[in-house]
């Protein structure tokens, strides 16, 4: 972008609507994630619901599967962090939502700039 020319404003203008556009790309991604968590949650809680009480269960804890002595207390657990994630998530769309009112708002605000720029030479 041909920046020389530009009043200060006009290109502090450009700069921040680039970083709100990295910003709403980082939101994007993390909500993405957390969709993909919340999907594992509920695909475990759901073969909980079909396992017995005598059913071996394990669970992940890092490179390790260790066995579950109480499938009421995973279970209690997945849902708690469901509950986590789901509240993230409303917060990164949230976020999200703010991030892009403020995002057209700006680049209304430099397009104007710009063509008003452009009409003047």
């Amino acid at each position: 972008m041909a920046e020389e020319g530009l009043s200060p404003q006009l290109q502090d203008q450009i700069t921040r609507l680039q970083q709100l556009r990295e910003q709403l790309s980082i939101l994007a991604q993390q909500r993405q994630q957390i969709d993909l968590q919340l999907k594992e949650i509920e695909e475990a809680l759901k073969e909980l619901n079909t396992t017995t009480d005598k059913t071996p269960i394990y669970k992940s804890i890092g490179s390790l599967l260790i066995k579950v002595k109480n499938k009421k207390e995973l279970t209690t657990e997945l849902s708690t962090n469901k509950e986590t994630l789901e509240l993230r998530k409303n917060t990164i769309e949230k976020q999200e939502g703010r991030s892009r009112e403020k995002l057209t708002e700006l680049q209304s605000k430099v397009e104007n700039a710009l063509n008003l720029t452009n009409k003047a030479t």
